[in-house]
């Protein structure tokens, strides 16, 4: 990602100087990989996505103060580029960071930093392989019709994979080398409803059944008993009242007045009041750190008890659920199928030339 750019005239025309980070992958990419006339291409939808006022065609790409490479725009090809497959390596994403600044990286990149954002050693490879195919639908979804997706949105955070060397230190390497594995195993595949694209829904684990919801018709309620056994299907939080007061900014006591005043079909806590002040049920789970919106709130002389269960929304995916099966020998289309039995799973086949 680019953290600079001036443009100067040398007499004759105005330059452009894009100043990139060696730490983003999009700069490694520009310094390495790249044939010209790609890097070219791609400078150029750089410059477009983010707005540069620039009416030049020479660049300087300057990495660590050093320019590494020169570009001339007017020799280009038309951009944006057209994905020419929906392959791992040849299907590009514009991705929007938080300041509003474009990056472009292959599916496999992407995929990559999110299956590190919730890996853990104990998840399955055929519990990944879900995953990817959740993700991969998620990026053709947006590209499809936004052409970007957003770095961070409820889904998920983009992290480049480069990102973890620290936090898995020696086994970065053993650990990048299977999610590699996983994502091209799943190569081209992904999820359809009525010939749609859907949304990854994905949650930790539930209550011993995943939910339907009415505005997306494809989620289906499945039994989910083996989340039962997971360390988070119930937490237990205990907060004194000067504590909860502050959390919640209002006075609360032993002798306040709790009601619930919505639940949704599945049960979820929706809106409640508490000394007259009304709290959306995301609100106030967000408010107290609960793992879900399925709790019961219990009022003791000296202090709160709450009491919440699962972890996530309770759609679609869950990851618990999914690793249970895994290590009994099910297939990730098979996981699939269960938890998603409305949907069909798909794969692009590339045409031969």
């Amino acid at each position: 990602m680019f953290y600079r750019y001036e443009i100067k005239n040398n007499g004759t025309e105005d330059v452009l100087y894009l100043y990139l980070d060696m730490r983003s992958e999009y700069s490694k990419e520009l310094a390495i990989k790249n044939s010209q006339d790609e890097l070219t291409r791609r400078t150029k939808n750089f410059i477009i996505n983010n707005e540069i006022k620039f009416n030049g065609n020479k660049v300087f790409l300057i990495i660590d103060g050093i320019a590494v490479k020169t570009l001339d725009l007017s020799k280009s090809k038309p951009t944006p580029k057209s994905n020419p497959s929906y392959s791992n390596e040849d299907y590009l994403l514009n991705i929007k960071l938080e300041d509003g600044s474009f990056i472009e990286v292959n599916l496999k990149k992407y995929l990559l930093g999110i299956l590190a954002s919730i890996y853990n050693p104990t998840m399955e490879d055929e519990t990944m392989k879900c995953i990817s195919i959740l993700y991969r639908t998620y990026a053709y979804k947006m590209m499809k019709e936004n052409k970007y997706l957003e770095n961070t949105n409820k889904f998920f955070q983009y992290k480049d994979i480069s990102l973890y060397k620290g936090l898995w230190l020696n086994d970065y390497t053993l650990i990048v080398s299977r999610l590699n594995k996983i994502i091209d195993v799943t190569d081209s595949m992904f999820l359809s409803y009525e010939n749609e694209f859907i949304l990854p829904f994905i949650h930790f684990n539930n209550n011993g059944r995943t939910f339907e919801n009415t505005i997306y018709p494809y989620l289906s309620s499945v039994s989910s008993l083996w989340d039962l056994s997971s360390s988070n299907s119930k937490e237990v939080l205990d907060f004194n009242y000067e504590e909860i007061s502050k959390m919640l900014g209002i006075n609360v006591t032993s002798n306040s007045k709790c009601l619930i005043t919505d639940f949704d079909s599945n049960g979820s806590i929706m809106n409640l009041v508490i000394n007259n002040k009304n709290f959306a049920g995301e609100e106030f789970r967000q408010l107290l750190s609960l793992k879900s919106l399925n709790f019961n709130i219990i009022f003791y002389n000296n202090f709160i008890r709450i009491i919440s269960f699962g972890f996530g929304n309770f759609l679609g995916l869950s990851l618990f659920g999914a690793n249970e099966l895994s290590k009994d020998g099910i297939s990730f289309q098979n996981i699939l199928n269960y938890y998603f039995p409305k949907l069909k799973l798909n794969k692009y086949i590339k045409e031969l030339p």
